[in-house]
């Protein structure tokens, strides 16, 4: 059942095979040929395989004979930038004890830098005989190298000139998320054989478009080299969202025009020219080999035992992703090939942060989640990971999985509270003030521990996972049927409102009731303390058609098309996020406790009725309490002496005559969803006003003095 292997001599058809170094891991140049370095704990013996440049055929099969502790290495002469090649390794195939070791299957490289080929599904690739009665305790003998794609060997130098990392601010920071082939697939201004890659991706007009809506930082959905799930490809699907990685280190290469590396550098140094930094979506929680069923690729075959988190006496896996698999972080060297990839993005392609996908995984240490087990410990630590920016998306769906707040400094977490809260106060859901008044200072109840900051929440009301902001007011049920699922997929409960039509229409009065509920929404988002997140394409009225889960959908579904963009809408949120920019009081670091200010003696935020009155508890509580005022200033801890105040109206009921406070003796509207045009300038207010039904308003004080003492 074993293949035959090749036994070198001291040359192999003029390249010197040598015993190499345990360092660095992977393959790297070494002068006069390449190194190799994997790990295995529990292998017999490691086989190195190259193979012709279009890695069609195996030339050479090396047995690596050298071994530092777990680390197998060996050095061949005379090899260089782009061999091709791939591993074997040898060993027991005894499930029951977690071992999956099959010779049989070319297995990549876990620190491949890029990669030869597309995955090509074959019941070749699994390691087990599929239709056996002895299901995955059967062993197959097919080749799998004709199916997998293999390693190359790469330089990432590059010519990064001048190029200087933004370092934006946490509360300067506004987050673009978006898909690199969904924003410029259907891009006018994108030239087409561009579209849909990295550098078009960087191309002036998408740079142009982020820079007129105030955004800092884009955050890329996936880049990670990543495969196409085997029932996908049999629904003639694809797996364009990305969350199924192959390869922590390799650029995934769909989204290249010509298959290098420097294609991705050249996008980040084009973004960092303009200011804006690169935030990658990252998935080190599983990877693409799924459960016991899945195919052997790469870590099951190297050292399934070590990779994994395993249960049942080994032959089975613990599933707290949902993917079928989930990494042992708790091992050093799955810890150490996740922190090298880390630096890997920062060093050799400049990116500014990371969000990671269901970190709850990440943190779980065998008696639970831990802010201070090893992931979290190494990564602060370090000192290239500890100053990039670091997201949480605080969740799994293992046991105490959903961990929001909990993350130690300097993470941010992605706020599904603010979310749900933002979406309900202005669905109409009854008994939803005193939620939405928290979430607009930032959710202190959640964050606000041990020295985090007040950007610690990142704030959204849409992301790629559930509805597009359009279709949060066009649907009130979830249409994925296009995902071959039976529309069982995706989340259940969203929180929408069709406003009196499901999807699509002509009707001017839905339309105009739709319109205002966007500009509440991203008014909210604007106007609360945090970060907040953009979804890509939310700007301009995408739709995906009622589709919350559309991350099969690569088409017309999750592509944008600019030619229907909705102008309106765009100018309002080049608006908001001017707004923000502008007023300081809406950007803070640290978090509004209702403390006096020791520059003035008023409170840093101060809660207010329509009639001016300051809410008792039983206001909070009241069903009827729907129209919340808030004025801010800068927070009283630091003693700021700023004088900025802002007055802010959430009216989620009918339309009501507010009284203006007093605490500051001139007020200017800048800010009405009720009209979207108002001049620029805003209009001076007197001391009452009125505040529309289903309006979210923003007043700014217009005196540098406020009175000395508070009412």
């Amino acid at each position: 059942m074993t293949p035959q292997t090749v036994s070198p001599p001291a040359r192999l058809q003029g390249h010197a095979v040598a015993p190499g170094r345990p360092w660095p891991m992977g393959a790297s140049l070494t002068g006069d040929g390449v190194n190799f370095a994997v790990f295995s704990a529990h292998a017999e013996r490691i086989e190195l395989c190259l193979f012709t440049p279009d890695g069609r055929k195996e030339m050479a099969r090396l047995p690596i004979t050298e071994r530092d502790g777990d680390i197998w290495h060996i050095q061949v002469g005379g090899l260089t930038v782009g061999t091709v090649y791939g591993f074997r390794a040898h060993g027991p195939y005894a499930p029951e004890q977690g071992h999956r070791f099959n010779p049989n299957k070319l297995l990549l490289d876990p620190y491949a830098r890029a990669l030869e080929g597309r995955l090509k599904w074959s019941d070749a690739l699994m390691g087990y005989k599929i239709g056996s009665p002895r299901g995955d305790l059967s062993f197959d003998t097919r080749d799998s190298a004709f199916a997998v794609p293999k390693a190359v060997v790469t330089d990432p130098s590059f010519t990064w000139g001048n190029d200087q990392a933004p370092r934006t601010p946490r509360s300067d920071t506004l987050i673009y998320e978006a898909h690199v082939k969904s924003l410029t697939a259907l891009h006018p201004g994108v030239e087409k054989g561009l579209r849909g890659t990295y550098l078009g991706l960087c191309s002036d007009p998408v740079i142009e478009h982020l820079l007129k809506l105030g955004v800092t930082a884009i955050e890329l959905l996936p880049v990670h080299a990543f495969i196409d799930d085997r029932f996908l490809v049999a629904k003639g699907l694809r797996n364009h969202w990305g969350y199924n990685t192959l390869c922590f280190f390799a650029p995934e290469a769909r989204y290249m025009s010509q298959g290098a590396l420097w294609e991705f550098q050249t996008m980040v140094r084009r973004f960092h020219a303009a200011g804006i930094e690169v935030i990658l979506d990252v998935v080190y929680n599983h990877t693409a080999e799924g459960d016991e069923w899945g195919p052997t690729l790469c870590y099951r075959g190297l050292d399934n035992a070590s990779y994994y988190r395993l249960a049942g006496g080994g032959r089975h896996y613990v599933n707290d992703t949902g993917t079928g698999n989930t990494l042992n972080i708790t091992h050093p060297m799955v810890l150490r090939m996740v922190m090298d990839s880390l630096r890997y993005w920062v060093e050799a392609a400049h990116v500014d942060g990371f969000r990671f996908d269901l970190a709850t995984a990440l943190g779980r240490e065998s008696h639970g989640f831990d802010p201070n087990g090893g992931f979290f410990d190494a990564i602060r630590q370090d000192p290239v990971l500890s100053r990039v920016k670091l997201i949480a998306e605080p969740w799994d769906i293992g046991p105490g999985g959903y961990q929001l707040g909990a993350y130690p400094h300097p993470f941010h977490e992605w706020n599904d509270r603010f979310r749900d809260g933002v979406r309900r106060f202005w669905k109409g859901d009854a008994g939803m003030t005193r939620d939405l008044a928290a979430r607009l200072l930032g959710s202190a109840e959640r964050f606000d521990h041990s020295g985090r900051a007040a950007t610690s929440s990142i704030n959204y009301v849409t992301s790629h996972d559930g509805f597009t902001l359009e279709d949060l007011v066009s649907y009130t049920i979830k249409r994925n049927f296009a995902n071959g699922e039976d529309n069982r997929d995706g989340h259940h409960e969203n929180h929408s409102d069709n406003l009196g039509v499901e999807g699509p229409t002509t009707d001017p009065k839905v339309l105009a009731a739709r319109a205002l509920r966007k500009r509440n929404l991203l008014a909210t988002l604007m106007l609360s303390q945090g970060v907040p997140m953009l979804l890509a394409g939310d700007e301009i009225g995408h739709s995906q058609g009622g589709n919350n889960n559309a991350y099969a959908q690569d088409n017309e579904t999750t592509w944008l098309d600019w030619s229907k963009a909705d102008s309106a809408l765009l100018a309002f949120v080049q608006r908001l996020s001017a707004l923000r920019k502008s007023l300081t009081v809406l950007r803070q670091r640290r978090f509004l406790h209702a403390r006096p200010r020791p520059s003035d003696g008023i409170p840093d935020v101060i809660w207010r009725r329509a009639n001016g009155t300051v809410p008792h508890n039983e206001d909070w509580h009241d069903p009827a309490f729907r129209c919340l005022c808030v004025e801010l200033r800068m927070a009283a801890e630091g003693g700021d002496p700023n004088p900025e105040a802002v007055f802010a109206v959430f009216n989620t009921g009918s339309a009501t005559t507010l009284h203006l406070p007093d605490t500051a003796p001139g007020w200017t509207l800048i800010l009405d969803t009720t009209r979207p045009d108002l001049p620029e300038a805003g209009l001076p207010a007197q001391g009452f006003a009125e505040a529309p039904a289903h309006s979210v308003l923003l007043f700014r004080s217009v005196t540098d003095t406020p009175r000395e003492t508070a009412p």
